[in-house]
């Protein structure tokens, strides 16, 4: 063996030696991140991801941000730290924050009724407390379905159709995710504030958090630099491969319920937001606590969302997250300094499956040498 292939080898091996398994936690920071870099090559292979974006904020600070794989696989289009990635319902933790804004500026009261802030609504709605909309506990119809939104016309159909139905549920009696309250939620935005809901969330915290390249759109919108998005899924076709090959996935988010679904932003860019967010310079740090309380049913219960945030564990330590599209999620641990976002160009590749196990390298990890 030549000394090169010798001192080649010796590396390797060092290194294996070195990196802890995945099933371990890490001593160090450098060994959090090998092990994070690690395991999202691991989950690309193993999920035939083709992309992906990941951001790791510990105490306030991005401690690592890479980016993997193809925005566009059929032109070989390299996925970069600026390409725009869909966080789809994570849209709605913007939101949320879009409305503490509002409760700070005393342009809203989280416990008044929706009719306080808009006409033209069905009786059986007016009702329903903001805080209820941003919880999903409202009760109201959906205003898309499986086939996308209802009524199968414009917007403004889907609208008068859904004012049309009758509630599923008594308001605050049970937690149902659905995308008629953050479209309400929208509007009431552009009324008190007098401005579109998308240029509320670029002027008040796209410009605060230092996201300039973050924006809004969905499959038909033409928004530069943005990663195709695809899916395994069968598509019902003939083809011999249908149920196993990777094509093209579109989706459509209307414009009037962009605040539900939206925003199409880098890992980055959502790290700078969450650190803009747990700083205070967004809304207030008991503001975020607030926010971050999961809303409470009729029986007493807590429901599974808070104030625009899914609200996945509440002790020991909390997890308040943000997931959209089965391909993008965030999830904050307040109670351990860290957050951790990552992206993906999959539907279907459900990172909020594997972030807890990201999480845990950094959470045991001694202070870096």
């Amino acid at each position: 063996m030549s000394s090169g292939k010798y001192r080649v080898t010796t590396i390797i091996v060092a290194a294996l030696l070195w990196l802890p398994c995945l099933g371990t936690a890490a001593n160090t920071l450098d060994q959090a991140n090998a092990l994070t870099k690690q395991l999202l090559q691991q989950k690309m292979k193993e999920q035939r991801i083709p992309g992906v974006q990941v951001a790791i904020i510990k105490d306030n600070r991005i401690v690592l941000s890479e980016t993997y794989g193809l925005a566009n696989v059929e032109n070989r289009v390299p996925a970069k730290s600026t390409t725009l990635f869909p966080i789809n319902s994570a849209t709605k933790s913007f939101t949320g924050v879009a409305m503490m804004q509002l409760v700070e500026a005393g342009l809203v009261d989280l416990n008044a009724p929706v009719s306080r802030y808009l006409d033209d609504l069905p009786e059986a709605w007016r009702g329903i407390r903001i805080r209820q909309l941003l919880g999903h506990t409202s009760g109201l119809p959906d205003i898309v379905d499986q086939k996308g939104s209802i009524g199968g016309g414009t917007e403004l159909d889907a609208w008068n159709a859904v004012k049309k139905l009758p509630l599923e549920a008594a308001v605050g009696d049970r937690f149902a995710y659905n995308q008629t309250n953050y479209g309400l939620l929208a509007q009431i935005i552009a009324k008190q504030t007098k401005t579109p809901y998308e240029q509320y969330i670029a002027e008040h915290q796209f410009a605060v958090a230092k996201m300039p390249l973050s924006t809004f759109g969905d499959s038909y919108d033409l928004v530069p630099n943005a990663a195709t998005i695809y899916a395994t899924t069968p598509r019902g076709t003939l083809a011999k491969d249908d149920g196993n090959r990777l094509s093209k996935w579109i989706y459509e988010i209307p414009y009037s319920l962009w605040a539900g679904g939206g925003i199409q932003t880098t890992a980055d860019e959502v790290a700078h937001w969450i650190i803009a967010l747990s700083n205070g310079q967004l809304i207030s740090k008991a503001a975020v606590q607030k926010m971050w309380v999961p809303e409470k049913l009729n029986s007493g219960a807590d429901s599974d969302w808070a104030a625009g945030w899914p609200v996945l564990q509440t002790s020991p330590h909390r997890q308040i997250a943000g997931i959209g599209g089965a391909r993008a999620a965030f999830v904050v641990y307040p109670d351990d300094g860290l957050a951790i976002v990552v992206l993906t160009n999959l539907a279907g590749a459900n990172p909020q499956r594997f972030i807890p196990q990201i999480a845990e390298f950094y959470k045991q990890r001694k202070s870096a040498q």
